[in-house]
């Protein structure tokens, strides 16, 4: 049967630890995923300037608050923006500009000189007010409480414009009596206004709101309702659990201990979300075992991950809600290392159409969606008395995606900024569980948009070539299967030879989504080693 443990998989119990263990990870890509993952139980990901602008505006007290400040400095864009291209840079930009007026109002820039602070305000609000906000900027894309934290955050720079004429800097004459940044076509205050009157009447709000308290203002400070949990964190958020701290907290409250960890761990900036292991183990491990990467796993991960799946399924990270899409991956990557769960654990999702990334959810998510016909594809043989409902619902994943499928034979989602992942996700689990011929189509369509867009260097991007979207793509046309001297092996053969000499840094560009774009370190390396490997052996391990 696909995906049992022992050779096909090369899972092993217990991993070696000591000498051998260092250079078993020396020659193997994997070996050192799983060596990150043991090291960094939190989980890695790029810093977030969305969130390092929290907390320059909210923590000033926190450790390290000089080094967040000169880091926003540094991160800045030629053009005065922050953050990705296009309507990704409003909502960093909006929250660097705000932390930097913060610290003028405040003096506590400390090493930072204040005409370096200014001249970096000043090309922000240029950004903002010229480029970027008003029914004439790019749209914003969907981000998690976007409709939440632009208007939160115009609120806030509104009130620094108010007392601009306070401050002796030239370089920001420019700006005072400066009228309101208007927001975005199609963008109100309604939601974010509903929130805050919801939380001012006493009401409960939704436990997904955990992850950007920060939009409620003052009020979220030890708001009820809401608090620290596992490590110490507010929905796994470092902006909402420094905006339910509020002022400096005692030095032993969980909360603090939180933050002064994670700013230790990244020297200062912070990354959109933590901790994430869940996320990080079952994404790099479903990965690099769909490959037939051979890989030693050790129990304890298996264990934590067969552990993080409660009643409700499993969440990102503590104080997040249990969503469709990490519970899935989880059951994936447990089916594929010999671990098998009982996939009833995703019936509450099940809208009878789709699957739904958690209840209430407003529109729906590709990849969440090939995620879970992955997991109750593979799954079906384990099926038991649920298997009527499993093959129901792989029939209808099956449907849905392909009504999902763009024209030119790619998809897109709101989880990630490149076609590209989407692309991959939904070719993949269609070739392995999609049972129909239009299911077989609708792959290798995907896989003629995926030629048809490579690079002239054989990488593939939607901004430019990257190892992660080349991986994807890689991915996406194996998945197709190909025939030698076929176009399809021909860009094949391109795209690895790119891979091969790839640098896969950690100054990758930011692709997937929370309240701005990031990168979860470990999970891209996955995709690449995984390419490079499916590229090599010209087929998957299905």
């Amino acid at each position: 049967m696909s995906g049992s443990p022992g050779a096909a998989t090369g899972v092993s119990e217990v991993a070696r630890s000591g000498a051998a263990s260092a250079a078993l990870v020396q020659q193997d890509p994997a070996a050192e995923l799983v060596a990150g993952m043991l090291a960094e139980p939190a989980g890695r990901s790029s810093p977030s300037v969305y969130e390092t602008g929290r907390l320059v505006s909210l923590a000033p007290w926190l450790a390290r608050h000089e080094e967040r400040i000169a880091w926003l400095v540094d991160r800045q864009r030629p053009d005065g923006a922050w953050g990705g291209p296009e309507g990704y840079a409003l909502v960093p930009t909006l929250s660097a500009t705000e932390a930097l007026l913060a610290v003028l109002d405040r003096g506590d820039h400390g090493g930072v000189g204040r005409e370096r602070l200014a001249r970096a305000v000043h090309d922000g609000l240029t950004a903002l007010y010229d480029r970027l906000a008003g029914p004439a900027a790019p749209p914003p894309p969907d981000l998690p409480a976007t409709d939440l934290i632009v208007p939160a955050l115009t609120e806030l720079l509104a009130a620094h414009l108010d007392t601009l004429g306070d401050r002796p800097v030239d370089v920001l004459a420019r700006w005072r009596g400066a009228r309101p940044l208007p927001l975005p076509a199609g963008m109100d205050r309604a939601r974010l206004d509903g929130v805050r009157l919801l939380h001012a009447a006493g009401r409960p709000l939704p436990e997904k709101l955990a992850h950007a308290l920060e939009v409620l203002g003052p009020p979220a400070r030890r708001a009820a309702g809401f608090g620290p949990v596992g490590p110490g964190t507010v929905g796994a958020s470092p902006a909402a659990t420094a905006a339910w701290l509020g002022a400096a907290p005692d030095r032993d409250e969980p909360g603090r201990a939180y933050l002064e960890d994670l700013v230790r761990q990244y020297g200062g900036p912070v990354p959109a979300a933590s901790p994430i292991a869940v996320f990080e183990r079952s994404w790099v491990l479903g990965t690099l075992s769909r490959a037939g990467v051979p890989v030693r796993v050790p129990a304890a991960l298996t264990d934590e991950l067969r552990d993080a799946l409660g009643p409700a399924g499993a969440p990102t990270g503590p104080g997040l809600p249990a969503d469709a899409d990490t519970t899935s991956a989880t059951l994936y990557a447990l089916a594929r290392l010999g671990r098998p769960v009982d996939p009833t654990v995703l019936r509450p999702y099940d809208t009878g159409e789709h699957f739904c990334t958690w209840p209430g959810e407003d529109g729906a998510s590709v990849t969440t969606n090939a995620h879970v016909l992955d997991a109750l594809g593979h799954l079906l043989p384990y099926g038991g008395p649920a298997v009527s409902w499993l093959d129901s619902a792989v029939r209808r994943l099956t449907g849905w995606l392909l009504d999902r499928q763009e024209t030119h034979g790619a998809w897109t989602d709101r989880w990630h900024a490149s076609p590209y992942y989407a692309t991959c996700c939904a070719a993949l689990a269609l070739a392995d569980h999609g049972r129909t011929g239009h299911a077989r189509h609708a792959v290798e369509r995907a896989a003629r948009w995926v030629v048809d867009t490579q690079r002239p260097d054989g990488s593939w991007g939607r901004w430019g070539g990257s190892a992660e979207e080349t991986a994807y793509a890689v991915q996406t046309l194996v998945a197709a299967g190909h025939r030698p001297g076929s176009p399809l092996a021909a860009a094949i053969g391109r795209g690895a030879a790119w891979l091969s000499t790839a640098d896969v840094a950690d100054d990758g560009p930011e692709l997937w989504h929370d309240k701005d774009l990031y990168r979860p370190t470990l999970i891209v390396r996955a995709t690449v080693h995984a390419a490079r490997r499916l590229a090599r052996d010209g087929g998957r391990d299905a």
